[in-house]
């Protein structure tokens, strides 16, 4: 099993955790990391755009001219789509571009994703993180003393609202539950640091 530092809220080393190899230790999936990526950004998507068609489009009601003899095309109406506001041919319309991965594809993600923090070395372990106050100057030391203070997700097994709003000033700085943590999020900061508490936890839910 590997074994990573535990650290205190001054930076110092308390003791140590073994992490289970099934978890924390396999060989990152490329393809399904890529998969889960691709499935978070296009669930973030609103879909909300939206043309519209010629029946759609204001005015155009009168044939702009006679049919015949003029020696121009024939035009039924000026919201066609060859007229300067006239309606959009095949545009997009409101659609959901949601999808979903099979759960075991999902397992492996989150898998490969925690692996490969441990294997680069970016994952850091709390014993605990407790403030007595809402204090960013005390969160960004915290951070500091730790070298997560530049970009990091800091994941804690329960809320805790003077954690949250300690941290939401923090430039490069998220927070997240134990429950809520993503693929994207664990890839996109630096450092994963997260409490003791959590790592267990997650643990729990994933091992296989």
């Amino acid at each position: 099993m590997a074994k990573v530092d535990v650290y205190n809220m001054e930076g110092a080393v308390t003791g140590s955790l073994e992490l289970d190899d099934t978890v924390f230790g396999i060989e990152p999936n490329q393809d399904v990391l890529h998969r889960s990526i691709l499935s978070y950004l296009a669930n973030q998507r609103q879909g909300t755009h939206s043309t519209k068609t010629r029946s759609e489009v204001r005015g155009g009601g009168k044939k702009p001219y006679r049919q015949k003899g003029t020696g121009r095309a024939r035009q039924g109406s000026t919201r066609s789509a060859q007229h300067v506001g006239g309606g959009i041919i095949f545009g997009p319309k409101p659609r959901s571009y949601a999808f979903t991965l099979p759960r075991k594809m999902r397992r492996l993600a989150m898998k490969s994703a925690l692996s490969a923090k441990v294997a680069a070395s970016s994952l850091i372990v709390l014993d605990t993180l407790d403030l007595a106050e809402i204090k960013t100057s005390r969160m960004n030391t915290i951070l500091k003393n730790i070298g997560a203070d530049t970009s990091a997700l800091l994941v804690t097994a329960v809320r805790d609202e003077k954690i949250e709003k300690s941290a939401r000033n923090l430039l490069g700085i998220k927070t997240a539950l134990v429950n809520t943590i993503n693929v994207f999020d664990i890839l996109k900061f630096d450092k994963l640091v997260v409490t003791q508490e959590a790592v267990l936890k997650v643990q729990e839910v994933y091992v296989s």
